[in-house]
């Protein structure tokens, strides 16, 4: 009995001594909260808090990938979120967590073996994912983004693991404003949305594309600082016409054929009005739309809602920027712009959506008296050759590339403002280039080689330092590599891509710098700038300065070297840059309904308002009670 009597009093002891040592935890707690100028109560949209509370206990901390912490969970944290045992003992902080990663990703021995291992990480663990590729921008870019997601978009249905984000399909026409209800987050700032019919380069992938608005998404969380937990990514599943899909027993989207026609824009509609009812300030990015329907649903909505197309609008920000660039390297100034003379090879919403940007800021500059004055120092093609005029090739068709005629109306009134009525319908590349001699070559057609060798020899016949940027994506879509142009060049040509290259040694010794012109330099500051300042609409000025304060990064003597913009590493240096010169304009333009405090200056609002992944402490919504 004196034996039972003791052993009841150790663990009455030992009972109370964890309930006194429980109540000191959540006395500190309670003490950070009340010191905290950010107590977590969900008012501020942009910022993460110093704390966080939560109503998760137990296992689904742990499996949850924006709460958990892996083995960095403190001993008090443990106790309270009844978690104590069910991690190893010994708490590993956030920098050796890193290393054991890091060196794990190192043995993965392909780029898509790389990309399932982060894909994994960011599933279980969202604050050491965005840490690691914070800390290793440059080598990890490639790997979340192009090139490599392409690939992993095509097998996306092979390497599915786990659900993320969500999918609007065809069978939920009529349940959509009830669905948007089943995401957990009630604040979110972006959202990216594709219906995967023009994913990169790749053509139609169906649901497949959901790996571009994740990748798109943990680029704004990495380089543009938005929060986690407040970006959500979107497919809308209207169908598939690629037929390899539709035979595939693991495809896992709507095995029939896309919805066209009114059916589609119903069915689009229907998903921003439900959208628009949970989040009605949320900022969409439309991403990956094929030609036409990227540019009308831009249109229909671009003054309805706060929304941008990536491809048209983003991409044509970086281009510019790129150009503006390419002319302080040629020792020009950027307000001769309206003097260049510019192919464009790629007529769909890419390659217009760069074309209309370039000739904004050719009008803004004031060097041009019309709009249509602009128009004729851009010359365009598609798959036919040039939109030129049919009545002047009549006449010589000598210069026409073989095959059939251009459709009549094929062109749309986006188009047509291309056409030269000087010059003959369909003329191939080579001809155009020994005709007009221009001074940059751009590429946006989604189809590799397109940029023959005669063509770049031809064009550096003509200039000193042509500009040649093979914009499409993923890199084996490139119109050409790197290596190409400088060795057709003779090392003289300012190269970017849209896909990383790696630099080039020329046969002098000399090195040929390449650069990514890639709009992972544009869309994360625009959103930061936006979702900071809360404005109500994305205008052409927003891209216009976006571009302007890209080009104006590079030092003189990196300009010398070629080199146009900074490097990836610098991402999130350029989304500020970028993103304060967005909040100006929004500001000018009465689009913003924040108030700045006195004395707030914009640059520091930015920067403040940027996500940095660390761990913050969590707190049980029992504990504060």
């Amino acid at each position: 009995m004196a034996f039972a009597t003791s052993r009841l009093l150790v663990r009455t002891r030992a009972h109370n001594a964890i309930i006194k040592n429980r109540n000191d935890s959540i006395t500190r707690v309670s003490t950070i909260l009340l010191k905290s100028q950010h107590f977590s109560t969900n008012n501020d949209p942009i910022r993460d808090k110093t704390v966080h509370m939560t109503s998760s206990r137990g296992v689904n901390v742990l499996h949850d990938p924006l709460l958990s912490k892996g083995t960095a969970f403190s001993i008090d944290e443990r106790e309270r979120l009844a978690i104590r045992g069910l991690v190893p003992p010994r708490c590993q902080e956030m920098d050796k967590q890193i290393l054991r990663v890091k060196h794990n990703l190192d043995i993965c021995e392909t780029p898509l073996s790389k990309f399932i291992f982060l894909a994994a990480l960011h599933d279980r663990n969202e604050t050491l994912f965005y840490k690691l590729l914070i800390e290793h921008l440059e080598e990890l870019a490639g790997i979340i983004y192009t090139p490599t997601v392409g690939l992993a978009s095509q097998r996306s249905h092979s390497i599915y693991r786990r659900p993320r984000g969500m999918y609007f399909s065809s069978q939920d026409r009529g349940n959509m404003s009830a669905m948007v209800y089943n995401w957990p987050q009630d604040e979110v700032d972006v959202i990216v949305v594709t219906d995967g019919s023009r994913v990169l380069g790749l053509g139609d992938l169906g649901a497949n594309g959901m790996q571009i608005p994740i990748g798109k998404l943990s680029l704004y969380v990495a380089a543009g600082g938005i929060r986690p937990r407040a970006v959500l990514p979107v497919v809308l599943d209207v169908g598939t016409n690629n037929e390899a899909l539709l035979n595939d027993p693991l495809y896992l989207g709507m095995g029939h054929p896309r919805l066209e026609g009114d059916d589609y824009y119903t069915f689009v509609e229907e998903w921003i009005t439900a959208i628009m009812t949970r989040w009605p300030n949320v900022l969409i990015q439309f991403e990956d739309f094929k030609y036409p329907h990227a540019y009308n649903l831009l249109n229909k909505y671009r003054d309805r809602i706060t929304c941008f197309n990536d491809d048209i609008q983003s991409t044509s920000a970086i281009t510019l920027a790129g150009i503006l660039a390419s002319l302080k390297a040629r020792g020009l100034a950027q307000e001769d712009l309206s003097n260049e003379r510019i192919i464009c090879v790629g007529a769909g919403s890419a390659g217009v959506g760069v074309c209309e940007g370039i000739i904004d800021c050719m009008v803004d500059q004031g060097k041009v008296k019309t709009r249509e004055e602009a128009y004729r120092r851009i010359y365009m093609l598609d798959q036919n050759g040039l939109l030129g005029n049919s009545a002047v090739s009549a006449g010589d068709r000598s210069r026409l590339m073989q095959g059939p005629e251009r459709p009549k109306g094929s062109l749309d009134e986006r188009q047509l403002c291309y056409v030269k009525s000087d010059l003959p319908d369909r003329m191939s590349l080579e001809d155009l280039i020994e005709e007009v001699k221009p001074t940059v070559l751009l590429g946006l057609t989604g189809i590799g080689g397109v940029f023959s060798e005669k063509a770049i020899r031809t064009m550096a016949q003509h200039n000193e330092k042509p500009v040649i940027f093979p914009l499409s994506n993923p890199d084996t879509h490139a119109e050409c590599t790197a290596e190409q142009a400088f060795k057709w060049t003779d090392g003289k040509a300012i190269f970017a891509s849209g896909s990383p290259f790696k630099d080039v040694k020329l046969s002098n010794g000399k090195i040929g710098r390449t650069n990514q012109c890639n709009n992972s330099y544009s869309f994360p500051g625009i959103g930061l700038g936006v979702v900071t300042s809360k404005a109500s609409r994305v205008t052409p000025e927003m891209f216009l300065e976006t571009a302007k304060a890209i080009a104006d990064i590079a030092t003189p003597s990196q300009l010398k070297e070629g080199i146009l913009f900074p490097g990836v590493s610098q991402l999130r240096h350029v989304s500020n840059k970028v993103a304060t010169r967005v909040c100006e304009v929004a500001y000018q333009q009465g689009l913003t309904t924040k108030k700045l405090k006195e004395g707030e200056v914009l640059a520091d609002l930015v920067r403040d308002s940027m996500y940095d992944p660390e761990y913050v402490p969590l707190v049980t919504h029992h504990h504060m009670a």
